[in-house]
């Protein structure tokens, strides 16, 4: 490694941009590491999992690039402005940041002074400094923002080169049509709905001036209410303009209306979909035709709707994703016969699918399809499965759920599969000789399993598990929590 060129290590250490605790440990390996991890880890400096609070040399070295003028009158207002010495930096650590977040700021600022005034005064400092001193603006995240740093001198060449803005429906409409005024070029929208709007009149303008938006992000709060008809249609409107550009899709709304039914159609580039379909009929499921698409989630009593959409793809799809289940009385008796056409459209469908979220009734037919599926689709990595026995309406007795875990396990016995990770939740348990016999049968694959199941913690299942973990079968065996499990991103 010694011998590696900086060119080398910068691309090297690229590709760890996301593991902080790596970076930082390259710092102090040598001093070239070190020239080459700093302009990384100062790209953005905001986005680590860190306690900034603590982070006192990061409000230094910020500071230090503040005139003597604007530290004496920070000074003066009570603000703790540490002391310099004469000796400059080793870095010019802003000329690399290319991105701000607005809570990390404030949370920055309050180690200067508690008084909200005081911080308000020294955010203001800081966002001056940025827009002097950071060669471009890539990543806007404006949540809770209190300052329109849009309107500050050499805000807009800065803002010209935003790729990615993540904000929240508190904003003023003011600051969007700022936004909308200086940013053309954003690839990236994400917002985050916890305020009732009528209209969203800002992020419609916003949205409508973009060029080459191909990822847009919609989530609303669960607490929210809307007690008026269609809210979104300005947003939605306003999307079905870029729909050509839009190819990662991700809406959660809390009402749905029309306005979503006659928009999604026309969405025919899109590789990624999220979305609820409630409320939509068969006939304008099957307008949603979607060629392209490659990662698809879906809530889990929209299994009709899922199979529909997956049955008019282009049989790309990669990811398949559920959210959790809960199922309610009157879902109960569409829930088997719609998880099992889901079942059966999916290895129709889908011989690429990789990721891939079942939630299945534990009877033949069922089992069935599901050995289909795994004899199939042999590109299948990580599979999460939910046993729901929806006809049973009293507690379910453990001689049955061990009885639908060992018919599973054999299921997944008897097929040659390149699944490299199993979780399993719901009406479902192994006993230790079921257990056994399936991981004799995964000899010469390294396999991680998630259950819900806390038994699996006792120590005789502690010693099976250990006894395969030693000759390789199992890689990896833990007992998380439900929600934990069902995250295919965990």
């Amino acid at each position: 490694m010694s011998k590696l060129n900086k060119d080398i290590l910068f691309l090297i250490f690229e590709e760890l941009h996301d593991d902080s605790r790596s970076l930082f440990s390259c710092l102090i390996a040598n001093r070239l590491w070190c020239e080459t991890v700093i302009p990384i880890l100062w790209k953005n400096p905001w986005c680590y999992n860190i306690n900034y609070s603590n982070k006192n040399y990061l409000f230094l070295i910020i500071v230090s690039y503040l005139s003597d003028d604007i530290k004496g009158f920070l000074t003066s207002r009570g603000i703790q402005i540490p002391s310099f010495s004469n000796q400059s930096l080793l870095f010019d650590y802003l000329s690399f940041c290319r991105s701000i977040n607005v809570n990390t700021i404030g949370i920055i600022t309050s180690i200067g002074s508690s008084s909200t005034y005081n911080q308000f005064l020294l955010q203001q400092e800081f966002y001056g400094l940025f827009m002097r001193k950071f060669p471009e603006l890539k990543y806007l995240d404006m949540k809770s923002i209190k300052h329109q740093i849009f309107y500050f001198p050499g805000a807009r060449f800065r803002f010209e080169s935003l790729c990615e803005l993540k904000c929240d429906t508190t904003i003023d409409s003011s600051y969007f049509y700022g936004l909308a005024h200086l940013c053309q070029y954003i690839q990236r929208l994400i917002i985050i709905n916890i305020e009732l709007n009528d209209d969203y009149h800002g992020i419609a303008e916003l949205i409508g001036v973009q060029k080459n938006l191909n990822y847009f992000e919609w989530k609303d709060d669960d607490s929210l209410y809307f007690p008026i008809l269609d809210p979104y249609k300005k947003v939605l409107f306003a999307l079905e303009n870029k729909a050509n550009t839009i190819i990662h899709l991700k809406i959660s709304f809390v009402f749905i209306d029309c306005t979503l039914q006659k928009v999604l159609p026309k969405f025919h580039k899109l590789k990624t979909l999220i979305a609820a379909f409630d409320n939509f009929s068969d006939e304008q499921l099957e307008k949603c035709v979607h060629r392209d698409l490659e990662i698809f989630k879906i809530d889990y009593f929209n299994l009709n709707a899922a199979s529909i959409i997956i049955g008019n793809s282009g049989g790309r799809l990669k990811k398949i994703l559920l959210g959790p289940y809960d199922l309610e009385d009157d879902y109960v008796e569409r829930f088997g016969e719609d998880s099992l056409i889901l079942t059966r459209k999916i290895h129709e469908s889908c011989p690429l699918i990789e990721c891939l979220s079942l939630v299945l009734s534990p009877s033949k037919e069922h089992y069935i399809e599901l050995e289909k599926l795994l004899k199939i689709c042999q590109n299948l990595k990580l599979l999460l499965l939910v046993i729901v026995d929806h006809t049973y309406f009293e507690e379910l007795t453990r001689e049955i759920t061990l009885r639908y875990g060992g018919e599973l396990l054999k299921i997944l016995s008897s097929t040659s599969t390149n699944i490299k990770e199993i979780r399993f939740c719901g009406d479902l348990e192994f006993s230790l000789e079921a257990l056994e016999e399936f991981l004799e049968k995964w000899e010469g694959h390294a396999l991680s399993i998630l259950m819900s199941n806390y038994v699996y913690k006792r120590d005789d299942y502690k010693k099976l598990i250990n006894r395969y973990k030693k000759n390789g079968i199992i890689k990896n065996f833990r007992c998380e929590p439900y929600m934990d499990i069902v995250n295919m991103d965990f």
